[in-house]
């Protein structure tokens, strides 16, 4: 079982936009695995676009939220809040097959829906975690690692792929959602509040402080404490990057470049905080091949990612021509799917 988050502390980075499409390509490139999406944004975007699109996945996700008891993340989180250090061991019941509601996804690919509802409960999750047992804080932050183990028990399988679209915020959804990872997926603009943001997650989850003297986040303090997992990085994703010449424009490859850097230098110093993959794989021994290892770059495919993401139509199946969007036609050329499509195939062709 191998369970991705996607997440950077920054919003605007395409998390949501990335889970969408690597987890629909996931599934049409491993037809004979589950693959499994819980969305832990209260925002739901990734839900919205798995479900068919800015019309027919928002219809989609207002009929689930609909439903009681809810189906959704938040209806999980409620049970939880009412049993907050026993596992009740009802996960099984709360993901749904997308494509029954979105014919465009593979059929083995499930989700575990998002909810708006999920900023209500937020003070009454980290409640939980300060009266009760001693290790209150860490039972809490096993609930999605839970909900994953339900899930899987549940299909009598093993082999699950997950894959976690996270808040931006390093709030205690994050928290949970990381805690039930074992590899993370770092997206990132080609801006300079990216540096800041990816110098945030490195510090946030590692304790890799710039500033001599800073004090370690309390989730790094307390998952070394009660010995919880911190998922290690697997990659970190230029995403939708401006692209000129063949590659990415100069001002852009800049603050890739400055990123990737500030990577390196973790590297240098914990590289126990990576995953190598392929598995076998030697750790990289220069700057190059650690770039080869764990950096990849999305191009901005235009008018043919928002078409994608308004449809719930994944990029790699998306054609070119005339697309009705919002009651509008949009035309998508070949020219822009061929910009993105081979990076999204080449980088989950690398995910394990």
């Amino acid at each position: 079982m191998a369970v991705y988050s996607i997440w950077n502390n920054k919003g605007g980075v395409g998390k949501s936009y990335l889970t969408f499409q690597i987890a629909c390509e996931y599934a049409r490139t491993n037809r004979d695995q589950k693959v499994l999406v819980i969305d832990m944004c209260p925002q739901a975007n990734s839900s919205s676009m798995i479900l068919g699109g800015m019309i027919n996945g928002e219809n989609a996700l207002n009929a689930i939220s609909s439903i009681t008891p809810r189906m959704t993340i938040a209806g999980y989180i409620r049970e939880r809040i009412a049993s907050p250090y026993h596992n009740p061991g009802i996960g099984g019941r709360y993901p749904i097959q997308v494509a029954t509601t979105n014919p465009n996804v593979p059929g083995n690919l499930y989700l575990v829906v998002g909810d708006e509802e999920l900023e209500l409960l937020t003070s009454r999750v980290s409640n939980a975690t300060l009266p009760g047992p001693d290790d209150a804080w860490a039972k809490v932050h096993m609930w999605i690692r839970d909900i994953i183990y339900d899930i899987s028990d549940s299909w009598n399988i093993d082999n699950l792929t997950v894959f976690i679209d996270c808040n931006p915020s390093f709030g205690i959804y994050t928290e949970l959602a990381l805690s039930a990872s074992d590899r993370i997926i770092i997206p990132f603009s080609a801006d300079g509040s990216s540096k800041r943001a990816v110098r945030a997650v490195l510090a946030l989850l590692y304790g890799n402080a710039r500033l001599p003297g800073a004090e370690r986040s309390e989730y790094d303090r307390k998952s070394e404490r009660y010995k919880l997992r911190v998922p290690r990085i697997y990659c970190y994703v230029g995403n939708r990057l401006t692209q000129a010449n063949f590659g990415s424009a100069r001002a852009f490859r800049t603050v890739v470049t400055e990123i990737g850097e500030e990577i390196y230098s973790t590297w240098r110093v914990t590289p126990g905080n990576f995953h190598i993959h392929p598995s076998g794989s030697p750790s990289p021994a220069t700057k190059k091949t650690f770039r080869e290892m764990f950096q990849f770059e999305v191009v901005d495919a235009n008018s043919a990612s928002v078409v994608s993401g308004a449809l719930g139509i994944p990029i790699v199946s998306l054609t070119a021509g005339s697309h009705i969007v919002a009651g509008r036609s949009i035309t998508v050329n070949q020219t822009q799917l061929d910009r993105q499509q081979p990076n999204i195939c080449e980088l989950v062709s690398t995910i394990e």
